[in-house]
C-alpha cells in the first residue's frame, strides 16, 4: 500500500509530551501508510523527554519541515501542551490549516492549543478533564472518548489514544483500514464503525 497522498501529517514533539499519545498516534497512522513527520519544537534533532521520562528523537527539527506541504496536524497532550500553546510557529500553522478547512486533531490537554487560536469556538470538543474549563467557546462533551466536529477531532487522554488514532485512519484512509489495524493490534474496544 502506498502512502495516502491526500494527507501529510505533522506531529510536534515538545518537552513534557504524553508518550502514549504520541507513540500510539504515530504508530497507527504509519501502519495505515499515512505520511507522518514528527518535528521537535526545541532546536535540534536530539531526543525530547516526555512527561514520564521517556526520550524520543523527532524525525526532523521544526526548521526542516516544509510547512507548505503539511495538510494536517495531530497534537499530543501532556504538560508539554503549554509549551506548544506558546510556540508562534505552531500556532501560525494551526491557524493556516483551520482557515483552509484542513484536519486538526488534539488529545488530552492539547485541545487547549486549538482553543487558543479560536478553532474550537462553537464546536463540540472533548479533552482531559483537567483542561475542559479552558476550552473557550467549545461545547464540551465530557461523556464521549473521541469527538469529531467537522474537520476537528479531539479526545480525552492516554487511555483513548488508540481509539483516537483509529478514528483518524477511518477518516483519512477508510473504516475498513482502521478495523484491519484494530484487529492486527488486538484492539477490541471502541473501534471505528
Amino acid at each position: 500500500m502506498e502512502a495516502n497522498p491526500k494527507v501529510r501529517v505533522l506531529v510536534p514533539l515538545s518537552p513534557g509530551f504524553e508518550e502514549i499519545e504520541f507513540v500510539a498516534v504515530v504508530d497507527i497512522l504509519r501502519r495505515a501508510d499515512i505520511d507522518v513527520v514528527t518535528a521537535g519544537l526545541p532546536k535540534g534533532r536530539g531526543p525530547i523527554e516526555g512527561s514520564h521520562g521517556i526520550a524520543i528523537a523527532p524525525d526532523v527539527d521544526w526548521e526542516e519541515v516544509d510547512l507548505a506541504s503539511i495538510t494536517a496536524v495531530v497534537l499530543p497532550g501532556g504538560p508539554g501542551t503549554r509549551r506548544m500553546g506558546e510556540d508562534a510557529r505552531l500556532l501560525a500553522l494551526v491557524r493556516r490549516l483551520a482557515e483552509e478547512g484542513r484536519p486538526l486533531a488534539a488529545i488530552c490537554a492539547a485541545p487547549l492549543v486549538l482553543a487558543r487560536v479560536g478553532v474550537l469556538e462553537g464546536r463540540e470538543a472533548t479533552s482531559h478533564a483537567s483542561a475542559r474549563k479552558e476550552l473557550g467557546g467549545a461545547k464540551v462533551i465530557a461523556d464521549r472518548r473521541v469527538v469529531w466536529s467537522g474537520n476537528v477531532l479531539t479526545s480525552q487522554g492516554a487511555g483513548t489514544a488508540v481509539e483516537f488514532a483509529l478514528a483518524l485512519v477511518a477518516a483519512w484512509v477508510s473504516p475498513a483500514k482502521a478495523n484491519e489495524i484494530a484487529a492486527g493490534i488486538v484492539h477490541t474496544g471502541h473501534t471505528p464503525k
